[in-house]
């Protein structure tokens, strides 16, 4: 078993940082507790009750509407937890050390700046990685009870990240960007700040661009009853299409309509579209944009180690 204890830097990093290991455990398993809490009592309350003969929802079930709200809440922080580790080991785990000059003491003790870098990114990536398979766990635990609701369909913001890979490869991400800005502002605050911004604006410019990585799929039909999405898609965008065969905006055709509820004859529209986002969609948009977080973590550690030599040969 001694084989297997840590050791050198390591040690060293998770002893420096052990209250921070402490409260992210105690994280998860609060975050455990609380939602199969929710779900233990949305289970033991029925969904429909009778009454006069009928199947109404039932009033009592307020187990599930507190399990849906927390959901919300849990989504939104999955969204934020890349900018909370990214932060952490830009201040406290490079910048302070930096600032301070304890990390000085490391080099003093026979350890290379590459292997002292290295120990703290290993460390963080380790337990960024394993404490977000936990928190989807317990996330995916939460959603089997409210998938497919309003603002928990699977193109959501929150669930999307939260049930594919994307959300692991940001939390890489922001272990490699928290490194690089830690050594470049080298001040614990300003770069627990700059690191922030960087990853959210990285994660907003590819959740801007990630529908645009496969193409849309399109239904045509004439016009008159509106036209849907089939099952699940993902609605983007829909309009009219002209006889000459150009799209038209959906308020194109002007009122009023004809005795069947279509567009009049002296108006040159020939059919409706709606383009859409099958769920078939999904995993491999989840892997472009995973490709392309974990191509940015790359590009960010080599320059963080690059910035360690230029700095420390």
């Amino acid at each position: 078993m001694s084989s297997l204890a840590l050791k050198g830097p390591y040690w060293v990093t998770v002893r420096q940082h052990r209250r921070a290991l402490w409260v992210a455990g105690a994280a998860v398993a609060a975050a455990l507790v609380v939602v199969a809490a929710l779900r233990l009592w949305d289970a033991l309350v029925p969904d429909m009750v009778m009454q006069d003969g009928f199947e109404v929802p039932s009033d009592d079930d307020h187990g599930y509407g507190l399990l849906r709200a927390g959901m919300e809440y849990f989504s939104v922080a999955l969204v934020l937890l890349p900018l909370l580790v990214g932060a952490f080991v830009a201040g406290p785990m490079v910048a302070r050390e930096l600032e301070s000059g304890t990390y000085k003491l490391a080099l003093n003790q026979s350890v290379t700046p590459s292997r002292w870098l290295g120990a703290k990114l290993l460390t963080a990536g380790a337990v960024t990685v394993a404490g977000t398979l936990a928190l989807m766990a317990v996330y995916a635990l939460g959603l089997s009870r409210v998938a497919g609701d309003y603002q928990f369909t699977w193109d959501e913001r929150g669930t999307y990240e939260a049930t594919g890979t994307v959300l692991v490869a940001y939390g890489l991400l922001a272990v490699a960007v928290g490194a690089l800005v830690g050594q470049l502002v080298r001040r614990t605050v300003v770069a627990m700040a700059a690191t922030g911004l960087v990853l959210g604006v990285v994660a907003l410019v590819l959740g801007v661009l990630r529908w645009d990585f496969l193409a849309v799929r399109t239904i045509t039909g004439p016009v008159g009853p509106s036209l849907f999405t089939p099952g699940t898609a993902m609605y983007v965008d829909s309009g009219l299409i002209s006889t000459t065969g150009q799209r038209l905006p959906g308020w194109y055709c002007p009122e009023p309509l004809d005795g069947n509820g279509v567009c009049r004859s002296d108006v040159d529209i020939a059919a409706q579209y709606v383009d859409y986002h099958p769920e078939a969609h999904f995993w491999p948009t989840q892997l472009i944009e995973t490709g392309i977080v974990l191509a940015l973590a790359a590009i960010a550690l080599f320059a963080a180690f690059r910035v360690l030599r230029a700095r420390h040969p």
